[in-house]
C-alpha cells in the first residue's frame, strides 16, 4: 500500500494548492488551469471535466460524459476513493512525478482508468450500450480499450499508456503497473477463462497475457513477453513462448 496514503478531500486541497502555485508562475498555464481545476468545487468535478474533455468530440458530448462521470461519483463514492489512490501512485512509480497535478492534467492513462471505472459502474447497472461506448471511445481517443465488464483494483499504474487492451471479465488486482503495448485476452468466450492479474504485479511493453492464466502477487513479467500458462507469485516470465525467471526458492524448481 502506499505509505503516506491521503483522503480524497485532502488530496483535493493539495491538487488546489498546485494549481494555485502553477497559475502565479505561469500566467498563461492558468487561464488552462482555471477551467480543469480551480474553477471546480471538488475533486469529483474536476476529474469528471477530465473524463469529458478527453472523450467528447464536441462540446455536448464533453458535457455529457462529465455529467455521466459526475453522476457515477455521487453515487459511489468508491470511485472516487479509487481515483484518488491510483493518482497517489503515480508519484510512487514515476520517478519523474512527484507532484499531483501534472498527471491528473497530462496523463491519459490515468484518464483512461478513471473512464473505465464510470463504464464498469454503467455496467453494473445495466446500461451496457453506453459502458461499451465509453470503451470505444477511451480506445479512439486514448489509446486504452478496457471492456467494462473487467475488475480492476486499486493503486493502479497505466504508464505510458498506449496500446493497452483488457478483455472482458479480466481480473486485475490492486497495485499493478502496466506499460505501453500490452494485452490482456481470452482465447475462449467464457467469462472464467479470462486472466487474473494479481496484487503488485508488473506487466513490461509489449507483453501478452492470454487465456485462462493467473499471474501471482509480486509476479513481473518482461517486455515482449507472451503467456499462457501460470506465473507463481514472485516469479519473473521472459520471452516467447514465457519461462520463469528469478523465483522465490520454494517455486524455483
Amino acid at each position: 500500500m502506499i505509505q503516506s496514503e491521503i483522503p480524497v478531500d485532502r488530496l483535493w486541497r493539495s491538487i488546489r494548492r498546485e494549481a494555485e502555485t502553477a497559475a502565479t508562475r505561469d500566467p498563461v498555464f492558468g487561464a488552462a488551469l482555471s477551467s480543469a481545476i480551480l474553477d471546480h468545487p471538488d475533486f469529483a468535478h474536476a476529474l469528471a471535466c477530465q473524463i469529458g474533455a478527453r472523450l467528447g468530440k464536441t462540446p455536448t458530448d464533453r458535457a455529457r460524459f462529465a455529467q455521466l462521470a459526475r453522476d457515477a461519483f455521487a453515487a459511489s463514492p468508491d470511485l472516487l476513493d479509487a481515483a484518488s489512490r491510483d493518482l497517489q501512485i503515480i508519484a510512487v512509480h514515476d520517478p519523474a512525478k512527484t507532484t499531483l497535478l501534472p498527471p491528473l492534467l497530462n496523463f491519459k492513462g490515468y484518464v483512461a482508468l478513471q473512464a473505465f471505472r464510470v463504464s464498469n459502474w454503467l455496467w453494473r447497472q445495466g446500461r451496457n450500450d453506453l459502458a461499451l461506448l465509453m470503451q470505444s471511445l477511451s480506445s479512439d481517443q486514448l489509446q486504452v480499450s478496457i471492456h467494462p465488464s473487467a475488475s480492476i483494483g486499486s493503486s493502479v499504474f497505466f504508464d505510458h499508456a498506449t496500446g493497452i487492451i483488457v478483455c472482458a471479465f479480466a481480473v486485475i488486482g490492486d497495485e499493478v503497473t502496466i506499460l505501453q503495448n500490452v494485452t490482456i485476452g481470452r482465447k475462449t468466450s467464457e467469462p472464467d477463462r479470462a486472466p487474473k492479474i494479481g496484487r503488485g504485479v508488473y506487466l513490461g511493453g509489449g507483453s501478452t497475457i492470454i487465456g485462462n492464466v493467473s499471474i501471482g502477487d509480486f509476479a513481473k513479467i518482461g517486455a515482449g513477453a507472451v503467456v499462457e500458462h501460470d506465473v507463481p507469485p514472485g516469479c519473473t516470465a521472459i520471452g516467447v513462448p514465457a519461462r520463469l525467471t528469478n523465483c522465490p526458492e520454494q517455486v524455483s524448481a
